[in-house]
């Protein structure tokens, strides 16, 4: 590929996740949308168990497997390093579309229910407030880079990318995970939590913890002490006072 078509495709790349992105959050929150968390064709609980899971399976592994730096040194003998991150970010898409347009909603029994107008109207609030700490967290550590987009613009000037820097900006002074942490507000903040919606936020939430487990272990590999140190001082998750 050209270095122009490398820009392409990485823009491509990003336009595909921006929109895919924006129908999940509403998806989830259970928005007007064409298709939600809990509407669409209902079939036989067991079906829809399976189909879901296997849905969030195929995310999972995909996420978890090409972000692993074995495989990156694999794949980047086939696919030019400067569009490497913007394949990801394609794989990872394609995974996340899939699992919107094939999703099974399970509506009942609900886990809960919340009727109170000002609970609702707290539960939406951090609903999306949790979007909002992940989109900030995304651009503090550089949004462009994390999805692909600076790598092939450098490349066609003829700059090659620097070495990642290890930096703790703003967010990540108060918690290592600042982007799960706004996924995970935003799961769980449903006034109304299905059979479904439940599953998937139990199943989300389980691997958002495995993706921390392997993410830092990558980090320790690359930064050493430097993030043993910052892992004893910041909080994985909950910015809560005290030590770690």
């Amino acid at each position: 590929m050209g270095r122009v078509s490398m820009a392409l495709y990485s823009i491509g790349a990003y336009l595909f996740f921006a929109a895919t992105f924006a129908y999940a959050a509403g998806f989830v929150g259970n928005l007007p949308l064409p298709t939600n968390i809990d509407s669409g064709p209902v079939i036989p609980v067991t079906r829809a168990i399976v189909i879901d899971v296997l849905l969030l399976a195929i995310f999972a592994i995909q996420h978890s497997v090409m972000a692993r730096a074995g495989f990156k040194r694999w794949w980047t003998r086939f696919v030019p390093q400067p569009i490497e991150r913007s394949t990801y970010v394609l794989a990872a898409t394609a995974a996340l579309a899939l699992l919107l347009w094939q999703w099974k909603p399970i509506p009942s029994p609900v886990a809960w229910e919340v009727h109170a107008p000002l609970a609702v109207i707290v539960l939406q609030g951090l609903f999306f407030a949790g979007w909002a700490v992940l989109l900030l967290a995304s651009f503090l550590i550089d949004h462009f880079e994390l999805f692909g987009l600076r790598q092939p613009f450098m490349h066609a000037r003829g700059e090659s990318s620097p070495a990642q820097d290890f930096r703790t900006p703003l967010l990540y002074r108060f918690v290592r995970h600042p982007i799960y942490l706004g996924l995970l507000i935003s799961f769980w903040s449903a006034p109304r939590m299905s059979a479904g919606h439940l599953l998937f936020s139990i199943a989300t939430t389980a691997y958002i913890f495995l993706g921390i487990f392997l993410e830092e272990r990558d980090l320790v590999a690359q930064f050493g002490d430097r993030y043993r140190a910052y892992r004893r001082e910041v909080r994985m998750i909950l910015p809560l006072p005290g030590k770690p």
